[in-house]
Parts: structure tokens; C-alpha cells; sequence
């Protein structure tokens, strides 16, 4: 049996977050994933400023490919605006082994199958024992399951479902561009390119607004690759998606169960506007990891909600249709 002060399920950007701000204080701890890093992750790797301020590490530290974007293309019912902002796109695999090497703990391949409490003390598959165990596994965290599904049941309206695919494409549009309700999804689809020759594309939509509509999201990629192919976007590529579940903000009160947590997606902390995961999971994995050093409760009460500042976004979108405003 290996001991150790605290176990994290799952080695993303929540996991590895939570990793590091434990060992850079000393505390004793282990990442186990069921995937060897460095490894692929859909995604369109959508990450803000304030990541890397969390972090505590600036942008131009970031050793891996970063792609800047200063403005967004937004399209609304067959309208474009563009949207004023600083964002970047990162590619995961290279993101979160970045993160998971900068925190320095030991990471293990391991499948968690049996979570056990004993003493106070979490027993995992007989091979590990914890004081804290903290579940950054994703919507399908075994740490959630075990200890959170009662009571923190989710809601299955929030749940969102996409479809995408990122591949290596000799691009002619370098800007980002993000399309809302085409065709009546009930979600958005975007087209991202990234430094070093890749594309991300990709749709996601509520799942319970599809089955309303008796649509799958089957359907609506097929639309949406040949908008792709029509207007030039994408050339010459077979597609082959992946698809990811979700669960967008709702109910995280209850984020702690004794000495368990859950943080990222495990708790269902995608923003409310755009279902952006990445800096949810940093902020909520380096929360988690304070109280645990402390020794206090903890509160998801400040993890942002929201992508964009609203009243910004709102502007521009006035001033779209509104030439003079």
C-alpha cells in the first residue's frame, strides 16, 4: 500500500493545477489517470489571461505553441461582428503535460475501479491510501460517482454534448470564428486555428434542446462541415470526429464530502455563456488545494461563470447592428 497526504484522480488542467499549488507547499501527493500523458484531449484548448495569472506564471513562459487571438468573429443569424478581446488557444496534450511537469509529483497510469473509506482514510483499488481525495476525472470521475452523485445530483438540462475534430490543414483564415443557433442548434460551433498548422473544429449543443427538436448532433455537424467545405474554411479533409459530454454551471454547493472534493468538470464548472472548462478547473483545482493546506472549508462561490464580460459583449454586439452606436 503507498500512502500519501492526498490523491488526485485525474491529470488535466484541474488535476494538474491542484497538484501544483499542494507541492509547491509541501504536501505529500500523487496523480493517478487512467490515460499515460502526454496524451490527446478534444478540445478546442480555448484559454483566457486569467489563466495564466492563477497560475501565477506569465504567457510568455508557456513553452509550447500558443496561439493569440486579439478579436473573435462572432456570427449571430446570419450576422458577423467582431468581438475586441485577448484569448489564446493551446493544444492539450501539450498544455496539460506542461502543467503536470511544472507540478512536479509523481503521475501514474491507473485505472481507479474501487474507492474504499476506512478510518478516515480513502483506499483505492488496494494499491493506495490517502488523507484527501480529490476528483478531477472529468464528467465521468469515480470520485464524483462514489461520493457525490446523491448529493449533488446533476441536471440533465445542462448536460452538452459535441462533436469535433483537430488535425493538421494548411489554412488560408487565421482568425477565430464561433457561429450561435445555425440551423437552430441549440449551442454554437466554432473553427479555431492554431500555431504550428492545426485546426480545431467542432459543435456543441444542450443535449435535452436537441431531443426536444427529435435532432441528434449527428445532424447538425453535417451541416456544419459542409458550411466549412462551401466557404472555403476547410479543403480537402475527411472528417472523423470525437465526441465529449459535459455539464455547464449549475448547483456546485456541494463540492466537499468530508475529506473528498471534486473540481473541473467532475463538478460541473464549464461557464454558464461559452461552456469553457479550462480556467474553471485551474481555479477550482487551486481552491481545492488551499483548503486542503489550510485545513478549511471550501466555496466555488468566485470560480468565474462567465467567459465575457457581458455588458462588453453586449456593446459590441449593439454596435454590429447599430452602425452608429
Amino acid at each position: 500500500m503507498q500512502d500519501y497526504d492526498v490523491i488526485i484522480i485525474g491529470g488535466g488542467p484541474a488535476g494538474g493545477a491542484c497538484a501544483g499549488e499542494l507541492s509547491r507547499n509541501g504536501v505529500k501527493c500523487r496523480i493517478l489517470d487512467k490515460q499515460q500523458f502526454p496524451r490527446n484531449k478534444l478540445c478546442a484548448g480555448w484559454v483566457t489571461p486569467d489563466i495564466f495569472h492563477d497560475l501565477k506564471v506569465s504567457v510568455n513562459d508557456y513553452p509550447c505553441d500558443l496561439t493569440t487571438f486579439n478579436e473573435l468573429y462572432f456570427h449571430l443569424r446570419k450576422k458577423e461582428f467582431r468581438f475586441k478581446t485577448r484569448q489564446y488557444a493551446v493544444r492539450r496534450h501539450e498544455f496539460d503535460h506542461w502543467l503536470l511537469e511544472t507540478a512536479g509529483v509523481p503521475v501514474s497510469t491507473h485505472h481507479v475501479r474501487k474507492i474504499d473509506r476506512k478510518n478516515d482514510l480513502y483506499i483505492i483499488d488496494d494499491l493506495y491510501r490517502c488523507k484527501y481525495l480529490v476528483g478531477a476525472g472529468g464528467t465521468h470521475c469515480p470520485v464524483y460517482k462514489h461520493f457525490f452523485s446523491d448529493i449533488n445530483p446533476r441536471s440533465r438540462d445542462k448536460l452538452v454534448v459535441t462533436l469535433e475534430e483537430e488535425f493538421p490543414h494548411e489554412f488560408e483564415i487565421s482568425d477565430c470564428h464561433l457561429w450561435f443557433f445555425n440551423n437552430g442548434l441549440p449551442g454554437y460551433a466554432w473553427y479555431v486555428p492554431k500555431t504550428g498548422g492545426y485546426v480545431n473544429t467542432g459543435i456543441g449543443a444542450y443535449l435535452s434542446g436537441l431531443r426536444k427538436h427529435n435532432e441528434n448532433i449527428a445532424y447538425h455537424w453535417n451541416l456544419f462541415v459542409k458550411y466549412l467545405l462551401q466557404n472555403g474554411m476547410i479543403r480537402d479533409h475527411r472528417f472523423n470526429p470525437g465526441s465529449a459530454i459535459y455539464y455547464v454551471r449549475d448547483n456546485v454547493d456541494q463540492v466537499q464530502n468530508n475529506g473528498a472534493f471534486i473540481i473541473g468538470d467532475a463538478a460541473g464548472l464549464a461557464t454558464q455563456d461559452m461552456g469553457e472548462g479550462i480556467g474553471p478547473a485551474i481555479q477550482s483545482g487551486i481552491l481545492v488545494a488551499q483548503a486542503i493546506i489550510t485545513g478549511s472549508d471550501v466555496s466555488f462561490q468566485d470560480v468565474k461563470k462567465q467567459s465575457f464580460d457581458r455588458h462588453k459583449l453586449a456593446f459590441s454586439l449593439l454596435r454590429s447592428f447599430i452602425p452608429f452606436a
